[in-house]
């Protein structure tokens, strides 16, 4: 690509909030635009961002067939981040808008808040923290998660993060993948069992998986019935890989013991009877936007843009 000065627009609030990143790319790209309001753009409102660009850095934006009708001059996407369910693939290559995207590149946030999680619900320190603010002395400890057996469901680059930060607590790991792990759970001591086995021995079931059309309510009644009743059940991966009325009365019902989300249904979520009840804990999306990962997702989808235009 030999245009001299590609327009560029960077819509994640993440990305044009750093000040570092977005010099970086300025210094490569000067004719670039960056999204100045505190959050997503959607609609028209993102199709008049995008009308002039060549090129476009996206991060959860919705782009589908229609707003891609609309925008004949873009002709890359960088993606800020990994997920790609918020992107039309085929539309795109319909188009003939190359995507571009680095997997991984916030692998250790997001496995890092999932053991942040585990560690929380194990030993109470959620409820503990929302009882002791009402007034209430109560010394639970809970139990240690060292020894506990735990089922990760999707073994990419988190899962297999998650994997390495566990070994400390000598857990037993359960682990179900699509893809073939077979010598990476050899390498790192870890069991490959079938989804039911995972669900229904583990004391803890995280998801690491993509949204797909196969993942969407994935974790339903019907899996959240064969979970122990002492069992957690962790998502940072997509809300809509867990069938949230199904989780809400799960946790109603204690059927299972609690649940802890960083990703949502919708998001944000407004659902507050959903988001108060005691045996379930939340933060909003925040699993790959530690500092690091947002500077390294940032310096990635610069490269590709760099890598594109041939600079």
């Amino acid at each position: 690509m030999n245009e001299r000065t590609p327009r560029i627009a960077v819509t994640p609030p993440a990305f044009c909030h750093s000040q570092s990143l977005t010099a970086e790319l300025s210094s490569h790209f000067p004719n670039t635009v960056f999204n100045e309001k505190d959050r997503y753009l959607s609609g028209s409102e993102l199709v008049d961002f995008l009308a002039d660009a060549d090129a476009a850095l996206i991060g959860r934006d919705f782009i589908n067939a229609e707003l891609i009708r609309s925008l004949p001059k873009l002709k890359m996407i960088s993606k800020y981040g990994v997920g790609l369910d918020n992107l039309d693939q085929v539309a795109l290559r319909q188009a003939s808008i190359e995507l571009r995207v680095t997997p991984g590149t916030n692998k250790r946030s997001v496995a890092e808040l999932t053991l942040g999680f585990m560690i929380g619900l194990c030993h109470n320190i959620f409820s503990g923290s929302e009882e002791l603010k009402s007034g209430n002395w109560r010394r639970d400890g809970g139990h240690e998660l060292t020894g506990k057996t735990v089922g990760i469901i999707g073994c990419g680059n988190v899962g297999q993060e998650l994997i390495r930060l566990l070994q400390p607590f000598q857990c037993r790991i359960m682990v179900r993948d699509i893809a073939d792990r077979s010598e990476f759970c050899r390498e790192w001591g870890v069991v490959e069992a079938i989804f039911d086995e995972i669900v229904t021995e583990a004391d803890i079931v995280t998801l690491h998986v993509p949204l797909t059309d196969k993942t969407e309510n994935f974790v339903n009644k019907t899996v959240l019935a064969k979970m122990k009743l002492s069992a957690f059940l962790i998502n940072t991966s997509r809300g809509r890989v867990v069938h949230q009325r199904d989780l809400h009365q799960a946790l109603i019902s204690k059927q299972i013991a609690a649940a802890a989300l960083d990703v949502f249904w919708e998001e944000p979520p407004t659902d507050i009877e959903f988001l108060k009840l005691p045996n379930l804990w939340v933060t909003p999306h925040i699993g790959g936007n530690a500092r690091e990962a947002v500077e390294a997702m940032g310096r990635a989808a610069i490269q590709n843009l760099v890598d594109y235009f041939s600079l």
